[in-house]
């Protein structure tokens, strides 16, 4: 609770932690049904009709619902994200952690192969593994997360090649501990925090990934609703009816925002000098 205390009382914890939690209960809510209208029902009638009593954010080119739209696509955004994360967490942490722990010729041939992604920009390598493998949320959930797998490495073995010289750790061979309880009791769960705010950083950076390659028609296909897909469907109409245009792009910006502020404030919680001055 003290934890939890400490990060409500972050000014950046309450703005992020409120923001994604308004976000997370909209996309339960899409995933589930619990939408206004049917976010894929068509009403030729109904197009293009701006904000309003019946439509609280107006309707797309085919009369669809675009509040109900956004609320699946926030949800299709963020299953991808948490899913793509938490891969690359999972590999990145296992390489990382074994990369500091051998040394010599694994760490030199694991930290060469992320020196080789991390060459290319996220966004390209992204598109390229894509345009091999073809389009789909299948297949952007594993983009992303080879993407993001070398920035994982590299923030667990840094501290991990410091941590296996600590005495705890020599007490703990001394003591006839197996390597793996080393690894996972001594090693990695003195990593949780810089791996907490590592996460939630790079939440924010696939929910961008992820709308960029639907913008392009690489992610989510029609006529399943996506953030970038409906900005996408926007772009010829933006004078026409700008609120196509408008939410789902707040949306984005709300949410990124929201995780970036978040991190912030888990970096200053987890920082013991930081956290003191909080109370």
């Amino acid at each position: 609770m003290s934890f939890l205390g400490a990060l409500l009382r972050h000014g950046s914890g309450r703005i992020g932690a409120c923001v994604i939690a308004v976000f997370a209960v909209a996309a339960i809510l899409g995933l589930t049904g619990l939408t206004p209208h049917d976010p894929l029902a068509q009403d030729r009638l109904a197009r293009l009709q701006a904000p309003g009593a019946t439509y609280w954010m107006g309707t797309d080119l085919f009369g669809r619902d675009i509040l109900s739209r956004l609320m699946v696509g926030i949800g299709q955004s963020f299953a991808v994200a948490l899913l793509s994360v938490g891969l690359a967490t999972v590999v990145g942490t296992v390489l990382g952690l074994t990369a500091a722990w051998f040394e010599k010729l694994w760490d030199g041939a694991v930290m060469r192969a992320m020196d080789v992604l991390l060459s290319f920009p996220a966004i390209l390598l992204a598109l390229l593994i894509v345009a091999i493998h073809g389009p789909g949320i299948d297949t952007s959930i594993v983009a992303i997360a080879i993407v993001y797998t070398p920035i994982f490495t590299r923030v667990v073995r840094g501290p991990a090649l410091s941590l296996k010289t600590r005495s705890f750790v020599d007490a703990a061979r001394t003591f006839g501990s197996s390597r793996r309880y080393i690894l996972t009791r001594h090693l990695l769960t003195n990593l949780v925090a810089p791996l907490t705010v590592q996460i939630t950083l790079a939440l924010a950076w696939a929910l961008l990934t992820e709308a960029a390659l639907s913008f392009l028609g690489l992610g989510t296909q029609p006529p399943s609703p996506s953030l970038g897909l409906m900005l996408s469907d926007s772009r010829n109409l933006m004078e026409t009816a700008p609120w196509m245009l408008i939410f789902p792009a707040v949306v984005i910006m709300l949410a990124v925002l929201g995780f970036n502020l978040l991190g912030d404030a888990l970096r200053d919680v987890f920082d013991p000098r930081t956290r003191r001055a909080l109370g």
